[in-house]
């Protein structure tokens, strides 16, 4: 008889997460891993398989709820779409104090996408549902008169997800929070 789990995988999982967010895949050791989750080598090969498995889970998760709430904002159509897209930005402005400055994906598509097709594939898709949804969005905001006619809404949306990267990489890199808002405003005046 196997013996049961004494961890919360979750919150395992989440521990992980937030070390290859701060450090990366390369810059994070098996025994980082065990002081941030708080497991033994054994517990997590077996539960994980590997760190690789590890970080493909925490990978995944983080794309599930980052995802989830991007799209849950672009979908509000109560609000005007320039307030939706103030607010994907003002994310990378004002993030919560709890997590790693930067982002997971965008770490991981500099670190690892470039070698590794397999990674590559499932950033490009997260990416192509986010830029789906807001060039969706685009296009109603256009039909109720909000944006130009003129302007191409899926080059809106890459536009938008593009500055929201760099806003992240510019945090990592210690931007104030007041050049940061500064980025925002500009960015919500191209339409």
């Amino acid at each position: 008889m196997a013996r049961p789990r004494m961890f919360d995988e979750d919150r395992a999982l989440d521990a992980a997460m937030k070390l290859f967010w701060t450090f990366g895949y390369e810059g994070t050791s098996t025994q980082d891993l065990c002081e941030a989750t708080g497991l033994g080598r054994s517990s997590i090969y077996n539960t994980f398989a590997s760190k690789r498995d590890l970080f493909d889970r925490s990978l995944r998760h983080y794309m599930e709820t980052r995802t989830a709430t991007q799209l849950e904002l672009i979908q509000r159509s109560d609000l005007p779409i320039r307030e939706r897209v103030r607010r994907i930005l003002w994310d990378a402005v004002d993030p919560d104090p709890a997590d790693p400055l930067g982002c997971l994906v965008v770490n991981t598509l500099v670190e690892l996408a470039p070698h590794d097709p397999e990674v590559a594939e499932l950033l490009e898709r997260d990416h192509a549902v986010k830029t789906h949804a807001l060039t969706t969005a685009f296009r109603a905001a256009q039909a109720a008169g909000e944006v130009d006619a003129g302007h191409d809404p899926a080059a809106l949306a890459d536009y938008v997800f593009v500055v929201l990267s760099g806003l992240r990489v510019s945090a990592r890199a210690g931007a104030t929070r007041a050049s940061q808002a500064a980025v925002v405003t500009s960015a919500l005046r191209t339409f």
